[in-house]
């Protein structure tokens, strides 16, 4: 059986009657085999659980943590349990920046107490709002140390929203569909004129620039595309009541949201916006749509060379939620609904080299904060880079990930702990066996940005030691690594992925 490391470490946390359980097949359906049968019917339970921290608590989202002074829209663990008869498998989407994979673990382990289902059949994912409280711990890099407070209520309350989803759980159908939404996402690396100050925190200098500011005059074209499809599936009762919806859409965050305040950002309106198109924001049990994240690492909602018109606050994320809904909702009369959608999950662990800093890098980073707080920088950020790598020096030299895909019908998810870059996105797309496959990022995990081997080449700041922290051929592991976990989950008779 396939566990990540981190739940390996904590097995031993695990009641008798769970350990007898986990070893009993019988109890809990097993992957999908080769050979699908015809007369499984769907079941499907949904729900949402209250995530939001207390006034007081940090929100990290900036380069400065600050306090949450205001609640503006509450956050939410939001869950689905798909049952075909045979596999049991779920997905949760969480409103938080990056959950690490130790607090993932103990939500999983929870999880598995409560309500029989494994930690490889649970798919847990954070949104990647920048207005929520952190789940990270005093040291990003240290997955090791004790759960704080949060860390522990965040656990456990996306171990009871996994729970109530199985309460819920009802004959259904399920369908799955795209639509396409270019206008709301750019890619925010840019190449820049000859002249242009690239200078990074090390001392060096890039080839690109990251958020290089709307209009400016030394832009010169951006590093990469963009993919501007939005993904669903959508779950409904027998009779067509809503159930839930689970989107995809490959955009970093909106954002517009003032300093101290707690905001789903539009994952949040995104939700509420679907619930009220598809009339079911009284429902008992209650709708869940969803949003989740897709290959945004280099990709966000800020049109540089064309200019962007200054929205109040929240403004812009209702624009974008109500374009994203709009375009979700119009697809959603096209799509068919089946009762009979075979499902699958696989789940395999990779280790990769972390990047570790030379000895001159770390040398340089203790004298910049040998130095007065006050004193003159090279580049502004270059304390906090200076304190990342002093982090990093103490930190285990490889980092263990968890993979996961899931087959719904002739739809694919891949699950990847990491922001990752359109481009490997765009390649699983095109590779993938399945028809229809789109990814899942940050999740089981949060591990930083992971850009491609090219994009490292070009520098910036999703490649800086600190903010990337895994070795320079993790993309294309990563990659072939999926793309092989979705052959095995292809339906019998389906071209293997292209390599």
């Amino acid at each position: 059986m396939l566990r990540s490391a981190v739940y390996r470490r904590k097995a031993a946390a695990i009641t008798t009657a769970a350990l007898v359980f986990l070893l009993t097949p019988l109890l809990t359906p097993l992957p999908l085999a080769a050979q699908d049968d015809p007369d499984r019917r769907l079941q499907a339970g949904a729900a949402a659980s209250n995530i939001t921290p207390p006034l007081g608590e940090l929100i990290v989202g900036g380069w400065s943590p600050k306090p949450a002074t205001h609640i503006h829209d509450e956050l939410y663990a939001r869950c689905l349990v798909l049952d075909d008869g045979r596999t049991r498998i779920g997905i949760v989407l969480a409103d938080n920046v990056g959950i690490p994979s130790h607090v993932i673990e103990e939500a999983k382990r929870l999880t598995f107490e409560r309500a029989g289902l494994r930690p490889e059949q649970l798919l847990i994912a954070s949104t990647h709002t920048h207005s929520a409280s952190t789940a990270r711990g005093k040291n990003r890099y240290d997955e090791s140390s004790p759960l704080d407070d949060y860390q522990r209520f965040l656990a456990g309350r996306i171990a009871d929203g996994v729970q109530r989803a199985i309460n819920n759980l009802q004959p259904a159908q399920i369908g799955w569909g795209s639509g396409s939404l270019p206008e709301q996402v750019f890619n925010r690396r840019w190449f820049m004129k000859p002249g242009a100050d690239l200078t990074n925190p090390f001392g060096g200098v890039d080839k690109v620039q990251m958020n290089p500011g709307v209009g400016n005059p030394n832009l010169l074209k951006p590093a990469g595309p963009t993919d501007p499809e939005i993904r669903f599936l959508s779950v409904r009762t027998p009779e067509g009541r809503p159930i839930a919806l689970l989107a995809n859409y490959s955009l970093h965050y909106v954002g517009g949201v003032p300093t101290g305040h707690i905001s789903a950002d539009y994952f949040g309106v995104f939700a509420e916006r679907m619930s009220r198109l598809l009339g079911a924001d009284a429902q008992d049990p209650p709708f869940v749509a969803m949003m989740s994240n897709g290959t945004s690492g280099n990709i966000n909602n800020i049109n540089f060379a064309g200019g962007q018109a200054k929205l109040p606050p929240y403004g812009r994320m209702n624009v974008v939620a109500n374009q994203v809904a709009g375009e979700v909702f119009r697809a959603l009369q096209e799509i068919p609904y089946d009762d009979r959608v075979p499902l699958g999950m696989i789940q395999r662990e990779l280790t990769l080299e972390a990047r570790r800093p030379d000895e001159a890098m770390t040398a340089r980073a203790r004298d910049i904060l040998a130095r007065p707080e006050d004193a003159p920088q090279g580049h502004i950020r270059e304390r906090t880079y200076a304190k990342r790598i002093l982090q990093i020096v103490e930190a285990p030299p490889r980092v263990d990930i968890v993979l996961q895909a899931v087959r719904i019908g002739d739809l694919a998810i891949t699950a990847i702990p990491f922001e990752v870059f359109v481009e490997m996105g765009l390649e699983i797309k095109e590779k993938s066996p399945f028809p229809d496959t789109c990814t899942i990022s940050i999740a089981n995990g949060a591990f930083g940005y992971l850009p491609t081997v090219h994009h490292h080449e070009l520098g910036g700041y999703e490649t800086w030691l600190g903010t990337n922290r895994v070795e320079v051929q993790a993309a294309p592991k990563i990659v072939s690594t999926m793309l092989a976990m979705l052959d095995e989950l292809k339906p019998a008779g389906t071209a293997s992925a292209a390599r």
